[in-house]
């Protein structure tokens, strides 16, 4: 069963378009999936999202994290009543990675009717776990 608002499941070129001039297209954050229950995205480990000593840094993990929490909860609730803001994030890495693509996956755990919590798990290039992250974010409705 989709979770999306109305079932109408975005789209990955409509999560994307909305991206543009953001932080996510500064870190080159890109959607590449949408399921029922869940989003999945990218990011390059380049000299933008390194640290100085060469591997992931992890705000860059959660920001990918939040990115794609907030833009989940944002598809589950009517956009022209509501907005979701993130009240708090967690993240903890497991494994570095010094090159290549990571791939997050959220999924939620709650949606509820003034908060949503979810769940992101972000790999490397080969599978291997590097950071699980929890956000909560509340839902406000719009002010007119």
């Amino acid at each position: 069963m989709a979770i999306w608002f109305e079932g109408q499941r975005p789209t990955v070129e409509i999560l994307n378009d909305l991206a543009a001039q953001t932080l996510s297209a500064h870190l080159d954050i890109r959607f590449i999936e949408v399921g029922d229950d869940f989003l999945r995205a990218t990011m390059p480990v380049d000299e933008r999202t390194r640290q100085p000593y060469g591997v992931l840094h992890g705000g860059a993990s959660v920001a990918l994290a939040e990115t794609m929490g907030s833009t989940g909860a944002m598809a589950c609730v009517d956009r022209s009543r509501f907005q979701c803001f993130g009240q708090e994030i967690n993240a903890n890495h497991l494994r570095p990675v010094s090159s290549g693509l990571v791939t997050g996956t959220a999924r939620p755990f709650h949606i509820g009717a003034r908060s949503q919590v979810w769940g992101i798990e972000i790999r490397d290039g080969k599978g291997h776990l590097t950071c699980i992250s929890r956000i909560t974010l509340a839902t406000v409705e719009r002010r007119v």
